[in-house]
């Protein structure tokens, strides 16, 4: 996660943004317990993981203050979250966000959803986008005094998904 962060922001985001990142990024214990969590291995090598979730928070790890809500959302009303993804720099553009996210799609969908949010990053929101996500806002987040750009976005569920 962290190799992913500061590798896959250059370019996208200052060194202080990148920096400012990893308060609001990294694990989330809470989708491994609920057992939404993915990993993708390629040739023996964590190459790939994130998850989705049943639960309000939008995005932010374990140390994120204030982004956190456990609440569980409805399926008939709420979109799922699809949250931590994340690539190894040395596996990126290669399928594994893509693979993940399908797997986390068809999952939420099995489970009543017919449709997933997230908060993208600005070096994922072209993935997200060329798997359906549709924009919703920009947003800024403030960690450790440096505003971090994000990308809230939204997919609609189709029954083929």
């Amino acid at each position: 996660m962290t190799r992913a962060i500061d590798a896959l922001q250059t370019g996208f985001l200052s060194p202080e943004q990148i920096a400012a990142s990893h308060a609001i990024m990294g694990l989330d214990t809470q989708l491994i317990e609920d057992g939404t969590y993915l990993v993708a291995e390629k040739d023996g090598v964590l190459a790939g993981c994130g998850g989705w979730s049943r639960r309000a928070t939008l995005y932010g790890s374990d140390q994120s203050e204030g982004l956190r809500d456990p609440k569980l959302l409805d399926p008939a009303s709420d979109p799922a979250r699809i949250r931590a993804m994340y690539t190894h720099p040395d596996f990126a553009r290669q399928g594994i966000g893509r693979l993940i996210l399908r797997k986390c799609e068809a999952a939420a969908a099995s489970h009543g959803f017919s449709a997933v949010e997230l908060m993208a990053t600005l070096s994922g929101e072209r993935l997200y986008a060329s798997c359906g996500f549709i924009l919703i806002e920009h947003v800024e987040t403030i960690a450790g005094g440096v505003a971090v750009p994000l990308v809230r976005m939204r997919k609609t569920l189709n029954s083929s998904d």
